[in-house]
């Protein structure tokens, strides 16, 4: 049995940073552990033995783990800020590798704009989201049609769907971080023209 202790993902559920897990599990393919949730990037000051919710996450988080490998070889994420990419890169630290395929979703760029950007070693493929999921972006960055995975349940749509995403050749345009930082949006309020 594939445990989350013995791959890369085990450093941050230890931390507590998994949350909100919709899958947390071996998954089809032997050896490998999927995770659907939010990794945490900055936790709140706790009061006492309170258990507060972090300041930020990356949300929708598609990913696996092989087991006795320390890096994870895919990831798919939402940033509600693209300044918030240099956490990720922080807080996953050692845990992602130059030969990683990495897609983080951001609330706060050019909806037609599809970066890459470099911080370390480490390449990620930055591309807009709005009002989607990145579950259904990256269906159709892949070009997967739900109709072939139906059957499958969730680890096996998980392993289906990041096993494609390996094989993406994105060639984006190259901008530094702070290239990002300069054009990036103002973060918009996820809550407006919600109904009450």
């Amino acid at each position: 049995m594939t445990t989350i202790e013995n791959t890369a993902l085990g450093r941050l559920d230890k931390e507590g940073r998994l949350l909100n897990a919709v899958l947390k599990s071996e998954t089809t393919k032997p050896g490998r552990f999927g995770f659907r949730g939010d990794i945490a990037l900055k936790f709140q000051t706790q009061v006492a033995d309170e258990k507060r919710p972090p300041d930020y996450s990356i949300e929708q988080v598609l990913t696996v783990a092989q087991e006795g490998e320390n890096t994870i070889p895919v990831l798919a994420g939402y940033l509600h800020s693209f300044a918030y990419l240099a956490d990720v890169a922080t807080v996953l630290d050692g845990a992602l590798s130059p030969d990683g395929s990495y897609f983080m979703f951001c609330n706060n760029i050019d909806l037609l704009a599809k970066y890459r950007t470099k911080l370390g070693n480490i390449t990620f493929h930055v591309l807009p989201c709005d009002e989607s999921t990145v579950w259904k972006e990256m269906l159709d960055l892949v070009s997967v049609d739900k109709n072939d995975i139906k059957k499958l349940d969730t680890a096996g749509k998980l392993d289906y769907l990041l096993d494609a995403a390996k094989g993406v050749d994105a060639d984006y345009a190259e901008i530094s971080y702070e290239e990002g930082l300069a054009k990036m949006e103002p973060v918009k309020n996820r809550n407006e023209n919600r109904p009450v």
